[in-house]
């Protein structure tokens, strides 16, 4: 099993860092532009039993990936996991911690690659790669989103 993490603090508490997770468009919003992910359907919110549905593009390629939230507790945490996908298995934890009216927000991921170790040892780091990429620039969206939104009420 490998584990990925990416932290950031938002200057904006933790319901409104929640708020902008629960927008109907969040995933296309916070898919980098360089990544071929096409949300196919999404049920639900952040609420355990929600499901969402992606194609990803690997060259010519599509994969679909399903997830489906696991855990929910609003204002601090939700979990999703893969139901099918690319990965052997693959859990993640999204978290919003008040730290005195600001968030921090932190991506917790858990994951297996297909084919076992020997694989994961080959493959995982280019994994470790491309979600740091990922969540950099998810990170640095919501920073800019929230902090806006805290900024400038609407």
């Amino acid at each position: 099993m490998l584990h990925f993490k990416h932290t950031s603090v938002i200057n904006a508490p933790p319901d409104v860092v929640w708020r902008f997770h629960e927008r109907t468009d969040i995933l296309q919003m916070l898919t980098p532009p360089w990544q071929p992910v096409q949300v196919v359907r999404r049920e639900g919110g952040l609420e355990i039993g929600a499901i969402t549905e992606f194609r990803l593009f690997l060259g010519p390629l599509p994969l679909t990936w399903l997830a489906r939230h696991t855990q929910c507790e609003k204002n601090h945490l939700f979990v999703d996991e893969q139901i099918s996908g690319p990965f052997e298995s693959w859990i993640h934890r999204h978290e919003f911690v008040d730290e005195n009216g600001k968030t921090r927000l932190t991506d917790d991921i858990s994951f297996a690659m297909p084919g076992g170790q020997g694989l994961e040892l080959f493959s995982g780091w280019l994994v470790q790669a491309q979600l740091e990429a990922m969540f950099r620039y998810r990170h640095y969206v919501t920073k800019r989103e929230c902090e806006n939104i805290s900024n400038h009420p609407r």
